[in-house]
């Protein structure tokens, strides 16, 4: 007997998004289970930071607030929830979940995931949590919950939980999984699948992505899916959007979790109709032996300084202050242990105001003592108020320095992890870990397509042919490139090596950068490594999440052919 689609949305990419999501995707169109994703390496910090200042918090609030407008709703419509909305204290969410429906008087059964916490085995680490799979919420679903609640998980678990509950799939079914798995990817970030910060935005008209609506997917029993959204949303879903957040923080050929090992090289995106992206051949493999556990620990102290330079003479300026600063650092009582200047140089001749005339030169530092990178930074830039360059001034002046964080990943056995769904009535049921597992190594690369033949060439922007997304992984940076058209694939797969990456962004000239070709996506992924130093709270340069590195590559000039202008 052939099972029903089901019918996933999401309504939150991180801790923060629209609070209005989770009632838009439950009055927008049916659905059968709505998602939420609201951790991020940064928040479990944060949620981290927050549980030492109140011991039964570290759960995000947010959610407590959407569910008192939204619950009702989705009773009412027969919608089931999961989200891990728990972080730290999952056990603590299901019950402020329970009291809230109890106050409403509105009957759900309310369950959870443990298991992800493994601080206690980490004791420099604030917060130390396995990235669990989909099982454990399958558990929950299976036993009647109407709400689940998890920590940890991967991104993708938050769909494959339900498929596995919705369709029976066992577990040795990877090419379902994986499909699943693509999809919750897919999902994951929002409306970032719904022209959210989407490379070819201009292409479009913009009232209709000034308020994107979020992204649903129709799961099929075989594992292919439609990504689509709901009827008279903003946004708009098509294959660009798709293949832009298929490329977001991944890497390699292989996408690996604890359900299962996808195969990123075999999908296939097809414009089924408006807003509606076919996602088939997917495949998948047994999940590797161990799991991901991310550790979040305070790393020290953080302050910065940001002097601005007007006008004539810029680079002196910056070098008459920056002599004096490191004077005034040398002589203190503790010199930060990390000291670190960048110049931006955004001032332009004969500027019409002000503003556009001046350059930024910014200072930072770091220490494991506050009074290193307060007193000793504050003092030594003010004192110089009178007494540096012409027309001295700073953005703001220092504060007392802020704590920092640092993220790092290890990997357990699966087996050293006690996964367990606690369902609405207090039964605790053990989630057994992968028996079938396969050590995760990297995919041979693919051929390449023949070279264009010789041709006409005009300078231009890279973004002009190729569209990019990019983001974190702990303290490596991916960036994804796409492009449209076949002939585009065989320019681009040629002239964009990791080496000439490295030579667009001079920032990676030192360090290692790894490219993975994804031919049916016609898409390049490049892994810079270390170049975001501990991690997106550790703060190590401008933009710390290396949201906008991919924008930096599409702005770069390269010999274009003119066919493909």
């Amino acid at each position: 007997m052939t099972v029903a689609p089901l019918r996933i949305g999401n309504a939150s990419g991180f801790y923060g998004d629209r609070f209005d999501a989770m009632r838009e995707m439950l009055t927008g169109g049916p659905l059968d289970v709505l998602t939420g994703d609201y951790l991020a390496e940064l928040t479990m910090l944060i949620l981290g930071r927050d549980r030492l200042k109140n011991p039964s918090g570290g759960y995000a609030r947010t959610f407590l607030g959407q569910l008192e407008e939204c619950l009702g709703l989705a009773h009412e419509r027969g919608v089931r929830i999961v989200a891990n909305a728990g972080g730290l204290n999952p056990a603590g969410l299901a019950d402020a979940v329970r009291q809230l429906a109890d106050r409403l008087g509105i009957p759900v059964r309310v369950a959870h995931v443990e298991g992800d916490d493994l601080t206690a085995g980490h004791p420099r680490s604030l917060a130390a949590h396995a990235y669990l799979g989909g099982a454990g919420i399958a558990a929950c679903l299976r036993e009647g919950a109407d709400i689940v609640v998890t920590g940890r998980v991967t991104d993708a678990a938050l769909v494959t939980g339900p498929a596995v509950a919705h369709f029976g799939w066992a577990p040795d079914a990877y090419d379902r999984l994986a499909g699943a798995v693509v999809a919750g990817h897919v999902l994951e970030c929002g409306t970032q699948a719904t022209g959210g910060n989407y490379a070819f935005f201009t292409d479009h008209d913009p009232a209709r992505l000034r308020h994107p609506g979020f992204p649903l997917a129709e799961l099929h029993e075989d594992g292919t899916g439609v990504i689509t959204k709901h009827d008279g949303t903003g946004g708009l879903v098509d294959i660009g959007t798709v293949t832009a957040q298929l490329l977001y923080e991944t890497s390699g050929a292989r996408y690996a979790g604890p359900d299962v090992t996808a195969r990123l090289d075999s999908v296939r995106l097809t414009q089924e109709a408006p807003d509606r992206v076919r996602i088939s051949g997917v495949r998948g493999e047994a999940p590797p032996p161990t799991l991901k556990v991310g550790l979040n620990r305070l790393g020290g102290y953080r302050n910065e300084v940001v002097f601005v330079l007007t006008g004539l003479d810029i680079e002196a300026k910056a070098a008459l202050v920056r002599d004096q600063m490191e004077a005034a650092l040398d002589a203190a009582k503790s010199r930060p242990t990390e000291v670190r200047w960048d110049l931006a140089r955004t001032d332009h001749p004969d500027a019409s105001t002000e503003e556009t005339a001046s350059a930024l030169l910014r200072l930072v530092v770091r220490d494991p003592h506050q009074d290193a990178v307060g007193r000793t930074l504050s003092g030594a830039a003010i004192e110089l108020a009178l007494a540096s360059y012409p027309g001295f001034h700073v953005i703001a002046p220092p504060g007392k320095g802020s704590p920092y964080g640092v993220f790092e990943d290890v990997y357990v056995p699966q087996g050293a992890v006690e996964h367990v769904a606690v369902l609405h009535d207090g039964r605790r049921v053990p989630v057994a870990p992968a028996t079938d597992t396969l050590v995760l190594e990297p995919a041979p690369e693919p051929a390449l397509p023949e070279p264009l033949p010789p041709g006409p060439t005009r300078r231009a922007p890279l973004g002009v042919v190729a569209g990019a997304r990019s983001g974190d992984k702990g303290g490596n940076a991916n960036v994804g490139v796409w492009v449209r058209s076949d002939d585009a694939w065989r320019w681009v797969v040629h002239q964009l090596t990791a080496d000439r990456f490295q030579n667009l962004i001079t920032e990676s000239c030192h360090l290692k950068v790894v490219r993975h070709t994804l031919p049916n996506l016609r898409a390049l992924n490049f892994v810079v490594e270390g170049i975001l130093g501990e991690g997106v709270a550790s703060q190590h340069r401008f933009d710390p999440q290396a949201k906008a590195l991919g924008e930096w590559l599409r702005s770069r000039h390269l010999d274009i052919p003119e066919a493909l202008l």
